[in-house]
This record gives C-alpha cells, structure tokens and sequence, in this order.
C-alpha cells in the first residue's frame, strides 16, 4: 500500500498518528485563517438533501467555517477566556450570554453518561461534628455532637463509564450532607489547585484532555497531544498538571486519597461574622499512590480495581474514615492571605502557613445496594448550601453554580432530579415548584405562588431567626468586563513550590511522568513548548525530562523563585495507621495451618485484612483445620496486596524452584518497594525468587507474631522507599 506523506515529517512515509493535517508552530497562531481541512485519512458523510438528493457544496461542507470565534448563532466574540464580571474581581453576571451558551452546550454533549466523572464509585457514611467549627459557621451539621449522613462519590474526571480506575487523571470527592437545615455538597477532587481560573474555559480543558474527536482515543488518558497543547498555551493550568503528573495522579486506593473543596467559601457564624475558608479531608490512612508498573498492571488485570478496594474493605469493617479541616482566612476586602489570592482556584495556601484545623469525622460504612440507583443517579451540585456556608467570588465557582444545575435537568431527565431517592433531602421541602418530567410528588393546594391566601399563606418565608439561608450581603461595583485581576498572572511560583517540596523519589516519579505523557505526544514543537514550562519550575526537573524526549534543554523565561518548602505536600516521610491494609498470606499444603489461622486473627484483631493465598481454591487441609482460599495463584496479582507473608518455604515445585506465578508476585512486590515477610523457613522460597532476606524491608523470623509484628511496622510507611537508590537530581 502507499504511506500517505504527513506535512509535519519531511519523508516520502511518516508514522500514523499526527493528531492534525498540519503541524502546529511552536507559538500560538494569532494571523486569522480558515479551519483546516480533515486529515488525508478522513471521510465525512456525503452532503445530500433529507430526501437524499446530492447537495454541491465547497470545501468542508459538513465542518464549521469562517475565521473567527462566535456565538452559535454566528455573532462574533472577542474574549472566550474571561467570564463577565462586575469589575476584575467582581461576580459573574448572568447576563452572560455567551458563558451560558458555551456552558449550556457542553453539559449537554454527553448521554446519559456524565460529561465528565461518570466512573465512579460511591459509599454511605456519616459525619460526626467535633465542635471546632461552631464559632466560625452556624450550620447545624457543625455543631458539636452532630450526626449527618453522607454519601460520598469518588471518580476520575476523564474516561467513560467503562474505563479503567487507575488511569493517571485527577479524582472527584464529592461528598453530600443530608442535613436538618437541607442538602449541603462539598464537591471537590483529590488536588488542591485546579486546571483554569475561570469557568468560561472548563469546556475548553475538557474538550482538550478528552480523547481525539475522530478516532475517540486515548480514553481516560491525558497522554496525547491536544491536552498538552491546551496546558502549555494555558499556563495556568502549570500547577495543576504537575500535580497530575505527581502520584496523586494514580492513588493507591480512594480510601487513601485527601479531598479539597478548591475554592475558597465564606463562613458566616451566629453572631453574622465571617471568616474565609478552604475545605481538607485528611484520610486517616494517610495519602498513598501506586507505582506506575501498579496502575498498568490493574488496568489490564482488574481495571475495576479502586470501586472493588473499596467496596471490599467496607465489607470487611475496616471502615475507610476521614477527617474534614479547614484552614481559616480573615475575611478582608482584598480576599488576600500572605500574598496568596485566594480567589485564584489554580493557588494553594501552604499548610506551614495556615494550618488545617479538624472540625469532624466522616466514616464510611455502607455499600450501595443498587449502583444505578445510587452511584449513578447521585446529584452534585454547588449551589446546596445551609446557612452558614456561603459563596465567594471565584469565578470557577461561579461557573459551576449555573453548570452543576443545568446538567442534572439533561442526564436525569427533567428538573425533578432532586426526588430521586439518593438526592432527596432529610429535612422538610415546600418549594412551590411544580410538574415536569418524573415529577414523583402529589401536590395538594391550589395557589404554588408567594404570597397567597387560598393555601392558608403557606409555605411562608424564613427568618434567620428559623434558619432561613441568608447571603452575606457585599459591596459589588465596576465596569463590566472580561478581565482577570493582576494576582492571577503568576502562573509558575506554586508549582516550583510543590514540586521542591516532595521527596527526591517522588520527584523522580514526576519526571518519569512527563517523559511518558509528553512522548505519547506526536507533534515536537508541543513537546518542546512544555519543556519551556518546565524550565519555568526546575532546572532538574527539565533536564531529566528533555534527555528522555531527545531534545534540548531550554533556559527559564522567568526568574526561579526560592519558595519556603512545604514538608504537608510530599506523601514520604510520615507514619499512618496500618487500619485496612491488604496483607496476602501464602500458603500450601506443607504449611502449618494452626498458625495460619492464629496469624490470620492476629492480622484481623490489628485492624488489618488477610487474604489467604493458595494454590488452589476451595480449601487446603482437612475437616475442622481446612483453611479456606480466597485467592488462587491464577487469580491473584500483586497489586491488591500492601504486603505479603509467606508461612515457611511454600510454592515450591522443584529443587531451587517456585510456582512462576509466585515468583512473579514476589518480584513485583519487591520492585514496588512493598514489604515481604515470612516465618520458620520462608527464607527458601525467598531465595529461590531472587529475593535477599537482608534487603530492605524483607523481615524473616522463626516466630510468626514476630514476622507480622515487622510487617505492620513496616507498612506505617505504607512502602519501603529506601529499597532502591533515587538517581541524584541534576543541579540547578
């Protein structure tokens, strides 16, 4: 066949996979011009009539045309970066049209799947209130003693419904509060910072970090070239993106993964003062990420991997719990705090400078019974709030109070999704909205207006005396414009933070990264635009990253800060309760099943969860000492396991030899820096693997207890760092 020549390779042949039909220059074009014609390799459908009557038409007869950006309706648009606001730091105005056009259309490009979020898995739970927060916020699921209910939904934000759980990609935490005062939703994700400072481009980022229009891949992968287009023309999507490229990208387990509201809110407390807030979860099990080889491994043998952790461990009791925190700003005009805008939801505040003070605890403790009724049909949004809890002007958050809504009415069919059984509030509703489609509600009354006398005057309005929601009423001037204040222009600065901030492992794990994801990309000077970003944040971190593309290395366009070093951002270094954590206990018919069983109670009474390892299923043993299997050799892959225990010299099928499926576990639980362990002589099956018993974090004793004693020392670490020496970073 004849190898179509692509305009960006100067050969007769070129590999497949340009993402255009031209390359792209290095820097933004600006000279305006007609959309590019499909690819050589591309086809639309003919144009004909509804009667099927050829139409002649020029050029692209079924694409968009014209050289400049507009509205649907043709009118053309001069700004599509910057939502309308009063004044530079104002709200946003719902005159807005072409905000509420572009918003509007995106959330509704998906059906009935969410545009963005649909793989999840949820859980149901309950908040205890410790008190902390009654001086700074009146609600009532606050108050000391509280019980709320909850139910939390956690996802990844790119792939479809039937994607992999541990893609590299960000993760929804999206809690909803059933509370006495109505529905609050704290809908957040496990990094801090977010991708754009302004809602008016979410369809912007989303439409880049999808999969390619025309062949719909790579799904639930931001390894491609339209994303890091989008992220190096959009610098302050810097932050964001280094944190996705960090291991919170690919987390060991939603039970191990902090939460952040992003935005910053307004507390309003009894006396009617208020404070500046950023909401924390803190996971009681600390914040832990898979390796790379890990998340590769599950995609291909249990890509449901994150919603069966969890869901088993709910099963088992071992509850997964989470502190909520805030950090508290004073609320001045500036909306300022040591020189971070906190209006800017790309911008984090260093937990040095303002710590995170625990105001409850949320266990989860329930599985849904129905996916589809629960996990599917679960309704976020924003705007539910209680009294107590206000907005800011964010201008993300803005966005989303009109998009959140305006999305449910579409994939839950009508605007009644509220009375969906997951959605409905605990406390009374008499909102005088009526019909519409899968209204389940059988009004009585004939006057749903305010006021009236024909219903007795009822429903009457609140006071804040009887809890009624009350906005913070604020000054709002200025010109109407599209504009971002000054204090968002920094674009660099927290990333350099972050990324210095994190151990030399982690910091190698980062620039692996790039490396991949940026040589998945096809097209060079996409490639290069982001080393210049880099160069921007690490001297170190841009060199490693250029010598794995083969490209050179840039200089800083910007001077490189020297930030005050932030220990709360690296996950290395701590100690965590081992509640929860998987332990795989190998065994065959040679072992000593009285002290596997002890073994197993022992790990069950440290909070821990043991699985019985064996080489078959059913049961190894006879009568009242069988021990039943519950993983196979052929069922069981290292990557569900924290650490493994083996009971004396198991799996072994010759002199010298393993099981090979054993000795793959093995390897791969050393190579992911996991802890191995075993008791009397499990030393023999370590050797014949390749495994050092005097390596670091393998523990061997005569004595069981012993051996899992060193175990769950080792695993408060969550992994064995140190196993593996971290190549020096280059010097700045």
């Amino acid at each position: 066949m004849t190898i179509k020549r692509s305009c960006s390779m100067p050969s007769s042949q070129s590999v497949p996979g340009a993402p255009a039909p031209k390359a792209p220059d290095l820097k933004e074009p600006v000279k305006p011009r007609q959309p590019l014609p499909p690819k050589d390799d591309q086809r639309q459908p003919e144009v004909r009539t509804v009667a099927g009557a050829e139409e002649k038409v020029k050029g692209n007869g079924r694409g968009q045309r014209g050289e400049y950006l507009t509205t649907a309706t043709g009118t053309r648009l001069y700004e599509t970066d910057h939502s309308l606001t009063a004044g530079e730091r104002g709200p946003t105005l719902l005159q807005d049209h072409h905000l509420r056009e572009k918003i509007t259309h995106f959330d509704h490009e998906r059906i009935p799947e969410r545009v963005v979020h649909a793989r999840g898995a949820a859980a149901h739970g309950t908040f205890l209130a410790n008190g902390a927060a009654e001086n700074i916020c009146k609600a009532s699921l606050f108050a000391s003693g509280a019980r709320t209910p909850v139910f939390v939904r956690f996802s990844t934000v790119l792939g479809s419904r039937g994607s992999a759980d541990t893609v590299r990609d960000t993760r929804g935490f999206a809690t909803k509060f059933y509370t006495d005062e109505g529905v609050f939703d704290l809908v957040g994700n496990n990094i801090p910072v977010f991708f754009i400072q302004d809602g008016i481009k979410f369809p912007d980022i989303i439409h880049a970090a999808k999969p390619h229009p025309d062949r719909e891949i790579p799904q639930a992968q931001s390894a491609h070239d339209t994303f890091w287009d989008f992220v190096s023309l959009h610098t302050e999507a810097t932050a964001h993106t280094l944190w996705n490229m960090s291991d919170r990208g690919i987390p060991r387990s939603y039970r191990m993964m902090e939460g952040f509201g992003i935005h910053t809110f307004r507390l309003v407390n009894a006396d009617g003062e208020t404070n500046l807030v950023k909401f924390h979860w803190k996971p009681a099990a600390g914040v832990h990420s898979l390796v790379w080889e890990e998340a590769q491994i599950a995609g291909g043998v249990d890509p449901d991997f994150h919603r069966r952790d969890l869901a088993d461990a709910i099963e088992a009791g071992a509850y997964p719990s989470w502190d909520l925190g805030v950090q508290v700003f004073p609320d001045t005009e500036d909306e300022m705090f040591e020189g971070i805008d906190l209006l800017d939801p790309t911008k984090i505040v260093p937990e040095e400078l303002a710590p995170v003070q625990v105001i409850g605890t949320m266990t989860l403790d329930a599985n849904p019974t129905n996916f589809f009724a629960e996990t599917e049909q679960v309704a976020f949004h924003p705007g539910h709030l209680v009294p107590g809890v206000d907005i800011t002007n964010d201008r993300l958050l803005q966005a989303r109070l009109f998009s959140y809504l305006d999305t449910q009415i579409t994939r839950l069919g009508g605007p009644n999704f509220d009375q969906i059984p997951i959605n409905r509030p605990h406390a009374p509703v008499n909102d005088m909205l009526r019909d519409g489609f899968h209204q389940d509600g059988v009004h009585t009354g004939v006057a749903p207006y305010h006021p009236n006398s024909l219903d007795g005057g009822c429903p009457f309005m609140a006071s804040a005396d009887s809890a009624a929601y009350i906005e913070v009423p604020q000054e709002v001037s200025g010109r109407k414009v599209r504009q971002a204040p000054a204090s968002f222009d920094d674009h660099f600065s927290q990333a350099r933070l972050f990324y210095r901030s994190l151990s030399p492992v982690e910091q190698e794990h980062v620039a692996q990264a790039y490396t991949f994801e940026l040589g998945k990309c096809y097209e060079e000077n996409i490639k290069t635009r982001n080393l210049g970003i880099l160069a921007n944040i690490d001297a170190g971190l841009v060199s490693i990253v250029a010598g794995g593309l083969g490209l050179p290395v840039p200089e800083p366009t910007e001077p490189l800060s020297d930030p005050e070093l932030s220990p709360a951002l690296s996950q290395v270094g701590a100690e965590w309760p081992v509640d929860g954590r998987i332990i795989a206990l190998l065994v065959d018919e040679n072992s000593d099943l009285d002290t596997v069983v002890a073994i197993r109670d022992k790990i069950f009474d440290a909070g821990m969860v043991p699985l019985i390892l064996g080489p078959h299923g059913g049961t190894i043993g006879d009568g009242d000492d069988a021990v039943t299997v519950q993983r196979t050799y052929l069922t069981a892959r290292s990557i569900e396991f924290d650490a493994i225990l083996l009971s004396g010299d198991v799996s072994r099928i010759g002199e010298g030899k393993l099981d090979p499926r054993v000795e793959t576990l093995l390897n791969e639980m050393y190579r992911h820096s996991k802890a191995i362990g075993g008791w009397g002589e499990s030393m023999g099956a370590l050797a014949a693997a390749g495994i050092d018993e005097s390596a670091l974090g393998v523990v061997v004793d005569a004595d069981a207890e012993g051996a899992l004693a060193s175990l769950a020392q080792l695993l408060k670490t969550h992994r064995v760092w140190g196993r593996f020496e971290v190549p020096p970073t280059p010097s700045e």
